[in-house]
């Protein structure tokens, strides 16, 4: 009789498998969240960057699309202090050696200022809104799981355990794991360095048995994951999930141009690199000229936001425009990458996967019997 992938933490949420897909910005819009969660797993909407009107517009959107569960997820540090101030607001912040090797780097890489500028309003907010009314509007909107992204949810536990809803939080590290534990987190997502986007400097493999051994509450894994023998290795480590941003990228519903999805199906596993040159943190991505450029600039990144800001006013629109432009476009990417193949539905991937860690679950002597 073959072993089930159903954890506590799939009753708990009211779901069928234990895949996550992440809350990846705008890519992971309504579509690819209700494929997911239509499939099983728990979709995640990646809502930072958005207006309170836009998240709550997508949250409808997805509503439309599925009667299954799904979250949201927001980054909450250097936000909630923010108090809906623009990008000129913020800019002012920003060092004039900055602002003129950026602008050098623009002009190298042909980026047209007249362009640039013809769809982009430069007052509108440097990262979405105010943090708590995007958190309002969740609330209202009864969204049965936050995720919290860079920094402890902790302020926000209350009123989302008052709403009725789960409170997951990402870390990169065991310290990090106790800390929001501690602070309420129902649910820790363990990332590896090895995942996309945003990541820390500890290893997957190294870093989930020592956050397992330090939370009682439940882990998932996320950083490093794209297939069925992933998920089968973190449900076997003790995990009740994982957390999957790079597979997710290459399916016909995630929100990116169809140049990006090429970009990862091509790439390998050394492919991506981290870089700071758009957010000021450590970004998993496949690198590309303004990467590049901004190494070879041999500035220090700036902390969240300026950073961004930087990046928004020397690029704007211009970077995303008419489908994008290959060489100065954020793809980001977790090492991973190399197990892509090709672009398929997201819920092909929810199937492959869950039905791959049960082959091999199934596959694995019981314990205590020794090798086969």
């Amino acid at each position: 009789m073959g072993r089930s992938i159903k954890t506590p933490l799939c009753e708990r949420l009211e779901i069928d498998l234990p895949i996550f897909s992440a809350g990846m910005g705008p890519i992971a819009g309504p579509e690819l969240v209700a494929a997911v969660s239509n499939a099983g797993g728990l979709g995640v909407l990646g809502c930072t960057t958005m207006s309170p009107e836009q998240v709550r517009t997508v949250i409808r959107s997805t509503r439309e699309l599925t009667d299954r569960p799904f979250g949201v997820d927001l980054i909450l540090p250097a936000r909630i202090d923010q108090g809906g101030a623009t990008i000129t607001d913020v800019a002012t912040q920003i060092p004039s050696a900055h602002r003129e090797a950026a602008a050098r780097i623009a002009t190298d890489l042909g980026v047209n200022r007249s362009e640039r500028s013809t769809n982009h309003e430069p007052d509108r907010n440097a990262l979405g809104t105010d943090a708590e009314a995007q958190i309002q509007v969740v609330l209202e909107e009864g969204v049965p799981v936050f995720v919290g992204a860079l920094g402890s949810p902790g302020f926000v536990v209350d009123r989302f355990h008052e709403a009725g809803a789960v409170v997951m939080s990402v870390v990169g590290n065991t310290k990090q794991a106790v800390s929001v534990a501690r602070d309420g987190a129902d649910v820790v997502i363990a990332q590896g360095t090895e995942g996309g986007g945003h990541t820390g400097h500890v290893g997957t493999l190294a870093l989930l048995p020592q956050v397992l051994d330090a939370v009682e509450v439940p882990v998932v894994a996320a950083g490093g994951i794209g297939d069925g023998r992933g998920l089968a290795a973190a449900l076997v480590m003790g995990c009740e999930a994982v957390w999957i941003g790079t597979r997710f990228l290459a399916t016909e519903e995630a929100g990116i141009a169809g140049w990006q999805k090429a970009g990862l199906v091509n790439a390998a596993d050394q492919s991506p690199v981290i870089s700071r040159a758009y957010t000021g943190k450590r970004f998993r991505l496949l690198p590309n000229q303004w990467t590049e450029a901004w190494e070879a600039a041999d500035l220090d990144p700036l902390p969240m936001p300026l950073q961004p800001v930087l990046t928004e006013l020397t690029l704007g629109s211009w970077a995303t425009d008419s489908g994008g432009k290959e060489g100065i476009s954020m793809n980001g990417a977790g090492n991973i990458v190399g197990l892509v193949k090709e672009v398929v539905p997201a819920a092909e991937v929810v199937r492959q996967m869950a039905q791959n860690a049960l082959a091999c679950l199934d596959d694995m002597p019981p314990r205590g019997t020794g090798a086969r």
